[in-house]
């Protein structure tokens, strides 16, 4: 397929989870009263399942093992190639599960640090301490969908492991509502997390099979080839994953204020919602397609590759940006107050949200410029990176948590500052280093592409920014919020649609080219039974 048919299979069911990840998110808020102690415990069982299906499934992984298996599926055949991938999944399933045993063993200990907030509510630390454990083997569930997510990748198969998310969140919504109280909603839904896994890495499985991999389990041996896949993926997990370990660090520092949590949590799940469609879905489109570049030492098809990512990323990047940053008290409001999530709490979360947006372009440009490092095997360079840009926002977030609040400020929106912040200058460094050794700098067109994609998102902001401000009347003379938020959106995109067109940021003959299919190794058709969607 070409870059932009890879992307959209991707985006499509990406969107398809995020819409059901926001149902589930609603019913969590309505079930769990908003920012009170069930909801900040379901968004602590959630966050390690949550930084491992990041890290992993949803691409950093991936792109990391993607270039070393393709490498050996051409230079050594098909068998070596699943006969390597056999034996790094046979040694990373049994550290992840000794891990994942030990965090059960050790989670009545670690709750109070991680819910310092309520350690003197017994019963609340006993029902998340009991969630956590039940979602302890997703994380086991993830690392094998991730190996074989790269094995379908690596073959141009991107619809399966886009897709299987989605059975998380079915799972995760049904107990939330059909449960009978409060409590037993909350264990049925964790328990539904590592189910869900199961599930998810079964499917992927036959998705692998019906390519012809064949896979086995064996006793785990750290053997040269196993070494040799550790030590370029896991430091590329490291490199790809800098926001999803910024944002871990950040619910860590919210132990001891009640309700943050849980804001951090909802503002997380629609500023990462740009990523997750178009960051996650650009890098892994571009890994495979960059490392047969490479391979070939056709340097000008790479650097074109790469222009077409930043553009197309931008393309839908930069306006959900302007969104989130113009009106996100009013997104927040609209959608998610509902039960015991209330006006003040939109408000509280929409503010932390407003700083989250300004970096989520940082954010999408971080995946873009990773798969060069990835597809030429290089992937300490990129984990430096990322692991300075974590320690940036550590410390910027802690001092800002903490100072902020003696000037009336919420100490969450410090946090937010923090984590944009560090990914700006993760994209400066990446970008430095990709212009340095040669391999690519923003070319003209792209930057002249980008420049007009800013002009028709301001042109839709300054609408958007009037439907803030106007919000009450909105929701008034359009009967509920619900629908003043949907025809704010739909009017909006129509906007950024007209202005793009017209500053020629986007031509007709331009798409009907990327849609086109092409022909080689980085295509190849859709799978039996329509796997790839």
């Amino acid at each position: 397929m070409s870059l932009a048919r890879n992307v959209f299979v991707q985006t499509g069911f990406t969107l398809g989870s995020r819409v059901l990840g926001f149902a589930r998110d609603l019913a969590a808020n309505a079930r769990f009263g908003g920012q009170g102690p069930f909801m900040d415990a379901f968004a602590t069982a959630l966050m390690f399942p949550n930084l491992f299906r990041r890290l992993f499934a949803e691409g950093a992984f991936a792109q990391a093992f993607v270039p070393v298996y393709a490498k050996e599926r051409t230079t050594s055949g098909d068998a070596a190639a699943a006969a390597m991938a056999s034996e790094t999944m046979s040694f990373l399933m049994c550290v992840v599960a000794a891990f994942c045993i030990l965090a059960q063993i050790a989670m009545p200990y670690l709750t109070p640090l991680l819910l310092s907030a309520y350690i003197r509510e017994p019963e609340t630390m006993r029902v998340a301490t009991l969630m956590t454990q039940l979602t302890m083997p997703y994380l086991a569930c993830m690392t094998l969908a991730s190996l074989l997510s790269g094995v379908l990748n690596t073959a141009g198969r991107f619809g399966l492991s886009a897709g299987v998310p989605i059975i998380l969140n079915i799972c995760t919504i049904a107990p939330l509502l059909l449960a009978a109280n409060p409590e037993q909603a909350a264990i049925m839904a964790s328990a539904a997390v590592t189910i869900a896994g199961i599930m998810q890495a079964g499917l992927l499985w036959w998705g692998a099979a019906r390519l012809g991999v064949r896979l086995r389990f064996g006793l785990p041996r750290l053997t040269a080839v196993v070494r040799r896949v550790l030590v370029l993926a896991l430091p590329g997990a490291i490199a790809g994953g800098a926001t999803q370990l910024n944002s871990l660090i950040s619910q860590f520092l919210t132990g001891g204020d009640q309700g943050a949590r849980s804001v951090l949590y909802n503002a997380d799940r629609l500023y990462q919602l740009p990523l997750g469609l178009i960051g996650v879905a650009v890098g892994l489109a571009l890994t495979p397609r960059l490392a047969r570049f490479f391979a070939i030492d056709d340097k000008a098809a790479a650097r074109s590759s790469m222009d077409d990512g930043v553009g197309l990323s931008m393309a839908f990047t930069l306006p959900a940006a302007v969104a989130l940053l113009v009106m996100p008290v009013f997104i927040i409001d609209a959608t998610v107050t509902r039960g015991a999530f209330t006006s003040e709490d939109a408000r509280r979360t929409g503010e932390v949200l407003r700083h989250f947006a300004w970096g989520v372009p940082a954010f999408v440009l971080a995946k873009v410029f990773t798969p060069p490092f990835f597809a030429r095997q290089l992937t300490a360079q990129p984990m430096r990176y990322a692991l300075i840009s974590v320690a940036v926002s550590t410390v910027l977030g802690a001092t800002l948590f903490f100072s902020l609040p003696a000037l009336n400020i919420d100490g969450v929106i410090g946090l937010a500052i923090a984590t944009s912040a560090a990914a700006w200058l993760n994209v400066v460094l990446l970008a430095s280093k990709l212009a340095r050794d040669g391999v690519y700098t923003v070319g003209a067109s792209a930057w002249a592409r980008v420049l007009k994609l800013c002009g028709a998102s301001l042109a839709m902001g300054a609408f958007t920014a009037w439907c803030a401000i106007n919000y009450p009347l909105l929701r008034d003379l359009l009967w509920t919020k619900e629908v003043a938020v949907l025809a704010v959106v739909l009017v909006s995109a129509g906007i950024y649609a007209v202005a793009a067109f017209g500053l020629g940021a986007v031509r007709p003959s331009e798409i009907r080219s990327a849609l086109r299919r092409e022909q080689g190794p980085t295509g190849g058709g859709d799978l039996p039974g329509g796997l790839d969607g």
